[in-house]
């Protein structure tokens, strides 16, 4: 085990976390898949390997970027942006729609389908990031600086928006966070919100999904149900939400014990964005709440490197990219206790997916490139403080 860990640099306790966490996803999303296994026709076990695959392929990708400098990040972030623009776009005019949501696109080769919102999460924080630090002297100058960021963070706000809303809700809402951390003037701020606030409504109101929005924040909000109501429960726009709560009440304190959920085979979707009613059916309120500790585990690991970090470019990246993954967990968690509408977001690490576990891993490993800097740069001041003898080879390189 002291092997395994000396050849993995960069915070130990998010390593655990990850381990831990994909881990655990391998027992969630086995124990919810019997009903898509059925539908399809398939074994469970077949997506038990599947699951298993992507999730070695992230770790494999996790290792890999995390080895990189994260410095090289900066260099190759407009061309992050470059591609993931037009690739939203494509998305948009031709993408694969399901529930009149263009979200996805299709890989020829492979034949697997890639959410390319993924891409951009991850192209436009590492953008930031870099726009931050580089223009950091003159970040109130609008011309120079404020328009570009603002300019850009717009407009994958739209693109994204006009498909998945939540996803892009999120994104804005960490890129407030980045630009609060980059000293940016409370005026400024003001005028992003009141700006973003603008493209929200146009979105809700003219986007092609508006019906479908508009629906769920009434549901949301309208959730009480009268006693002559005759709506059939499967026809209730509240059903999802219903039995997501339904299956976290009858977990009660310890749980039913795993693979013993009965709402996996109600729930829609129950291996992603429903994942955490099933967990906690199966695990009770006390392995919610140690899965929801783990999350916030990892953000705490991740606001340290930020204060360790003696780069501006590396603290924005574990700020980003740290905001944004718990941002997404606590959401989905939201969505499943009642705490908000239904977004169809997925729990990071955990919920059963492609493309998202590994632009996920992806972001975990340059968090991880950013302490291993950290490590790295303690370890020369270490040597340096060590008094010089001549007798003793200290290395070589």
């Amino acid at each position: 085990m002291d092997q395994i860990f000396s050849k993995l640099k960069g915070d130990k306790w998010i390593w655990i976390i990850v381990i831990v966490l994909s881990g655990w996803s391998l027992l969630a999303v086995y124990s919810s898949v019997g009903t898509l296994a059925y539908k399809e026709g398939k074994g469970t076990e077949l997506y038990l390997f599947k699951h298993f695959s992507i999730i070695a392929v992230g770790l494999v990708l996790m290792y890999l970027s995390h080895k990189l400098d994260y410095r090289y990040y900066a260099g190759i972030s407009k061309l992050l942006m470059i591609i993931a623009i037009p690739l939203l776009l494509f998305t948009l005019i031709g993408g694969n729609k399901v529930n009149e949501a263009s979200r996805w696109v299709t890989i020829p080769v492979i034949n697997q389908t890639f959410q390319t919102s993924d891409l951009a999460k991850l192209a436009l924080i590492t953008f930031l990031a870099r726009m931050l630090s580089r223009k950091a002297h003159e970040i109130k100058d609008l011309k120079k600086s404020f328009i570009p960021i603002m300019g850009t963070v717009c407009l994958v706000f739209v693109l994204i928006a006009w498909a998945n809303l939540s996803t892009a809700l999120m994104l804005f809402g960490t890129s407030v966070l980045l630009l609060l951390i980059g000293r940016v003037s409370f005026k400024q701020i003001g005028i992003v919100c009141v700006g973003g606030a603008f493209l929200l409504l146009l979105v809700i109101f003219i986007g092609p999904r508006r019906a479908t929005y508009i629906s769920r924040f009434e549901s949301f909000f309208k959730t009480e149900q009268t006693v002559q109501n005759t709506v059939p429960f499967q026809e209730d726009k509240n059903y999802q939400a219903n039995l997501a709560k339904m299956s976290i009440a009858s977990g009660q304190l310890f749980g039913k014990g795993a693979g013993n959920s009965v709402g996996r085979n109600l729930l829609p979707h129950p291996y992603s964005d429903f994942i955490f009613a099933v967990i906690v059916e199966e695990y009770g309120t006390i392995g919610g709440a140690i899965l929801l500790f783990l999350y916030v585990a990892l953000m705490y690991r991740c606001i340290r490197i930020v204060t360790l970090s003696p780069r501006a470019f590396g603290a924005f990246l574990a700020a980003g990219l740290g905001f944004s993954l718990t941002i997404q967990a606590l959401a989905n968690m939201a969505v499943a206790v009642g705490l908000g509408p239904v977004t169809g977001v997925p729990l990071p690490l955990v919920s059963m997916g492609g493309t998202s576990i590994l632009f996920t891993s992806v972001a975990l490993g340059i968090i991880l490139s950013v302490s291993r800097s950290i490590e790295e740069l303690k370890g020369k001041e270490e040597l340096n403080e060590i008094p010089k003898n001549p007798k003793v080879v200290v290395g070589t390189i």
